[in-house]
């Protein structure tokens, strides 16, 4: 897995960059801080190999590599976390 810091990270998503800024739950708005992406992973240690997906509610899971990007909110620090898959 490889982790980018800050917005260098925007751009290593599998499908459209990830947002610079996101809204928290507490409606605040939450800045970028990094993001972690499965690429160059070894040995099939890929998170969608920990579970498997039934593809309904209560059984959900990532199916391939994913790419989730981690923010912080400027008003109550609270984390959130946005992800896509290959």
């Amino acid at each position: 897995m490889k982790t980018y810091l800050g917005e260098e990270g925007l751009e290593q998503s599998y499908q459209e960059d990830f947002p610079k800024s996101v809204f928290c739950r507490c409606g605040g708005k939450a800045h970028i801080a990094f993001v972690a992406c499965e690429n160059g992973v070894k040995n099939d240690k890929y998170i969608c190999n920990m579970r498997k997906t039934s593809g309904k509610e209560g059984g959900l899971w990532v199916h391939d590599a994913c790419a989730v990007a981690v923010y912080f909110c400027a008003d109550c620090l609270h984390p959130t976390a946005v992800m896509n898959q290959a």
